[in-house]
């Protein structure tokens, strides 16, 4: 399975489950991209995903350090007046809809 494909899953889910609250959202979106909207989501998905796989507590408090950590520190937007990204307030969310897939996910491959 390629990146893309192992990421499809993962980008579907957030899509059903994060993208629907986005105060950002646009008509005919998602994805945001081709609409001119810069989406962490979208920018960032690999990086959402691997601090979702790395990171185990039932407290949000590290996702968000390593969020600002691993992704805003390197975010092209980072020293612009205002982010597009939904992250920092839907975090919870995509935790949870990243967790459902992982767990999707292990429990075909142990049945």
């Amino acid at each position: 399975m390629d990146n893309q494909d192992y990421l499809d899953e993962y980008r579907t889910q957030l899509r059903e489950e994060v993208c629907s609250r986005c105060i950002e959202g646009l008509p005919n979106a998602p994805p945001c991209g081709p609409l001119g909207r810069g989406c962490g989501i979208e920018r960032h998905l690999t990086g959402l995903v691997e601090i979702c796989r790395t990171t185990d507590s039932a407290l949000i408090d590290p996702y968000i350090e390593k969020l600002h950590d691993e992704i805003c520190s390197s975010c092209e937007y980072k020293d612009r007046p205002a982010c597009p990204c939904p992250l920092d307030y839907l975090l919870q969310l995509a935790v949870e809809a990243v967790e459902r897939v992982q767990r999707r996910r292990a429990m075909q491959s142990s049945g």
